[in-house]
């Protein structure tokens, strides 16, 4: 074994040798006098080799000690340089990289794992979210530097602006990444958690919607004297008629239709809920498709950007076309066809479960949603082309709508009329 006078008495030779200490330790010395303390060690029957440190910064006590510890970890069955590795790549793993490598483990959208992909809006909307207002601040720092008085002053500065929303989806997504951080070995834990309280909440308002018989044929009639962009205006026709999201809507692919089924199959990957949606085509939808196939059936989107082919509508398209038919954010929205469908279908007796399921609503209870997906689909067609009818009649009948009869679940077959009610709602 070593003792101090020894190795300081280890001088410079011609050549690169070792000076033994036991236990697979020894120093080596260079022809230029430098001193490595080095561990020499196997594991899973390979040999392998690790530095202890440099001499005289590092003692021959304290690469004993470190000689040891390395070898409590050899018994353990665990590679003490691969962990020494793993500690430095999480020591240097910054916020951003982890953040990056986190979005595009969400950008994979094969079948196979959808249910963990975002979609391709959400996805950009995150990258933007984290360029703009996390990146700049904390996206060079090492993740597991990172603290939660720091983390809370970058939430602030977004919420100092007034975008309550932004902050807390900003605090969600920085959440996900720390987690991920978490089960991937460069961070100790979400710091998102104690965060709670120290945001303003968000105040929830529904999308705005016209929901009053008398005005929603004027609508349908103001829609069908729109003057703008032709592919603007068919989009309007067909959405209230489908009710889908406007992400669902705008970046429909003709891929998605069978005009001879008279069905629309919205792919989960494009799903909120991540699973595949079907949309049951009334006469009136299907008249609809087939004007806008002759425009742009060549193509891969229904409703392709005027700039380009490779690109859905904008989002703002339907927004700024009802504006400039007249109706403020406070009277109507893209969004509000969904809630214009989903409140005169219910006050017209139609039964909750099939209107949820139009919408692609989650269901909760797994048993439930299980028996949704598998049934009910020739029910949705009826409601489907008996809600395109009334909108028929609403628009022609200007201030006298027509009368529909409050009855259980109008235009349903006595068989589902008995199913829904032997289930209850």
């Amino acid at each position: 074994m070593l003792t101090d006078f020894a190795v300081r008495a280890a001088k410079p030779r011609e050549r690169l040798y070792k000076v033994s200490d036991g236990g697979g330790m020894y120093l080596l010395v260079s022809p230029r006098g430098g001193r490595w303390w080095r561990l020499k060690y196997r594991i899973d029957g390979l040999e392998k080799s690790m530095s202890l440190g440099v001499y005289p910064r590092v003692s021959l006590a304290l690469a004993r000690e470190r000689r040891e510890k390395a070898k409590d970890l050899i018994e353990a069955g665990i590679d003490p340089s691969a962990q020494r590795q793993a500690e430095k790549r999480k020591r240097r793993a910054s916020f951003e990289s982890v953040a990056r490598e986190w979005l595009a483990m969400k950008a994979k959208t094969d079948a196979k794992h959808s249910h963990a992909a975002f979609a391709k809006v959400t996805w950009d909307r995150a990258l933007s979210m984290f360029e703009r207002l996390i990146f700049p601040h904390i996206g060079r720092r090492p993740i597991a530097t990172i603290t939660v008085p720091e983390l809370l002053q970058v939430l602030k500065r977004i919420e100092a602006t007034g975008h309550h929303d932004t902050c807390h989806r900003a605090k969600q997504k920085c959440g996900q990444v720390f987690r991920y951080a978490v089960v991937t070995g460069r961070a100790e834990r979400d710091l998102t958690a104690d965060l709670r309280g120290a945001l303003a909440p968000v105040r929830t308002e529904n999308f705005a919607a016209i929901t009053d018989p008398v005005r929603i044929g004027k609508l349908m009639r103001d829609i069908d004297g729109y003057s703008g962009h032709k592919l603007t205006r068919l989009a309007m026709q067909l959405a209230p008629l489908v009710f889908v999201r406007p992400g669902e809507l705008r970046a429909a692919e003709w891929v998605e239709f069978d005009i001879g089924r008279a069905e629309w199959r919205i792919p989960a990957v494009r799903m909120k809920m991540r699973d595949e949606h079907v949309v049951p085509l009334s006469n009136q939808a299907l008249q609809i498709i087939r004007e806008l196939h002759a425009m742009t059936g060549n193509g891969r989107y229904v409703f392709p950007s005027p700039r380009t082919d490779a690109k859905p509508m904008s989002e703002n398209a339907i927004t700024a076309a009802l504006r400039r038919m007249g109706y403020t954010g406070d009277e109507m929205t893209w969004h509000g066809f969904r809630a214009l469908a989903s409140t005169c279908l219910n006050e017209q007796g139609w039964h909750p479960d099939l209107i949820e399921l139009q919408l692609a609503h989650a269901e909760r209870n797994k048993v439930r949603a299980a028996y949704n997906r598998a049934q009910r689909l020739a029910d949705r067609r009826q409601m489907m082309q008996w809600w395109a009818d009334y909108l028929d009649q609403l628009r022609a009948a200007k201030n006298d709508p027509p009368a529909v009869a409050q009855t259980a679940w109008p235009h349903l077959s006595r068989a589902a009329n008995d199913r829904f009610a032997a289930r209850g709602s």
